[in-house]
This record gives C-alpha cells, sequence and structure tokens, in this order.
C-alpha cells in the first residue's frame, strides 16, 4: 500500500486531469478520496494513501515526474509451457515506487519474461522517468534485447520490437543480468501470483 508525501491539492488536480473520481472524504481526517483504473486513494494532510488491485493508476499520475530508476522483472511458467504469472518492481533512491504482478494464463517461460519485462517498461513510462536500469535473471532475454543474440521465435521477436519501442521513449537505460537472489522481490511476485491463482 503506496504512501505518498504529496501536496493534497495538487494530487487532486492531477487526478482529475487524468479522469479520476474525486469526491469528498469519508471522515473529518480524510480530505478527498479519488478512484482511477484498479486503484483508490485517500488525502490527508500531506499524504495521499493508495490502495486496490493496480495502485500504480493513481501513483503514476500523483508522483513527481523523471529522474532514474531501477526496475526488477521475473516471468515464471510452471511446465514450460504451462500456468505463468510475472513479477516486476520498480525502485528509485527513495525505496520502492510500484510493484505488480499477474498471472498471464498458459505461455513459455521465455514468452512470460518478456511479459515480466513489458510490464515493468509501461510502469516506468506512466511514471515518466527519464532513465531505467533494468535487471532480469533471464539471460536469453537480456541477450536478445542487447542484440547479442538473435531472436528466431516470431513471438518473442515481436515482444522484442515492442521491448525496443518503449526504450526509446527513454533517455539513457541499461539491462542486466543478475542472479536471482538479486531479482528475489520480482521473482516472490511472479510466484505468488502463480500460488494464488
Amino acid at each position: 500500500m503506496p504512501v505518498i508525501d504529496c501536496d493534497p491539492d495538487v494530487a487532486r488536480e492531477r487526478l482529475r486531469e487524468a479522469g479520476a473520481d474525486v469526491r469528498e472524504g469519508n471522515t473529518e481526517h480524510e480530505r478527498w478520496r479519488a478512484t482511477l483504473g484498479d486503484a483508490n486513494a485517500v488525502a490527508y494532510d500531506d499524504q495521499l494513501v493508495v490502495q486496490g488491485a493496480n495502485p500504480v493508476d493513481i501513483t503514476a499520475v500523483v508522483r513527481e515526474h523523471g529522474g532514474r530508476v531501477h526496475g526488477y522483472f521475473d516471468g515464471a511458467s510452471r511446465g514450460n509451457p504451462g500456468p505463468a504469472a510475472i513479477g516486476w518492481v520498480l525502485v528509485s533512491d527513495s525505496g520502492i515506487v510500484a510493484e505488480g504482478s499477474e498471472t498471464i494464463g498458459s505461455t513459455t517461460n521465455n514468452r512470460a519474461e518478456y511479459e515480466a519485462l513489458l510490464a515493468v517498461l509501461e510502469a516506468a513510462v506512466r511514471f515518466g522517468f527519464d532513465e531505467i536500469e533494468l535487471r532480469g535473471d533471464s539471460q536469453l532475454v537480456v541477450k536478445q534485447v542487447t542484440g547479442a543474440w538473435d531472436t528466431n521465435d516470431p513471438g518473442l521477436r515481436e515482444k522484442r520490437v515492442r521491448v525496443r519501442e518503449l526504450l526509446a521513449r527513454f533517455d539513457d537505460w541499461s539491462i542486466t543480468h543478475v542472479p536471482r537472489e538479486v531479482n528475489e522481490r520480482a521473482d516472490d511476485l511472479a510466484n505468488d501470483a502463480l500460488d494464488d491463482a
């Protein structure tokens, strides 16, 4: 549950401009409440508490934009192909900005890894970050995105093209293969989504 230190009046205006349903608070301590997409927010003095299935729907609108972020991503497939899920985390100098996970049906592990990478990139774009340092434990995805390895599978080739389109929106980016232990939070999110399915 993200808690954002912000000016509630500025946050309310940004949410209204984004099409959020903004209404009065339910108690004397709540300044207002808002719903946008799959997220809800409650404003207090100098803070916004965000809840819901997809908090990034609101946090992406109200947070200050720009700067560098680290993006961790992981895909998981049980059966390869089999039931699959993704997990991702955005981390800035001030801590976890956003994280997410979801099941994605039945697919291969490599396709799940690409879906996780796309999800973290889309979240970083929504937040308006200028630079991103990506970290994932799929050597195949990292090598294919950097061009070190060819992408022979047509489905993966399409995903790589979409990844490159999103990367072009950043002033600077990098992608690094890391051990699973370094990518633990994204890995946990993907596996928890599968366990909960």
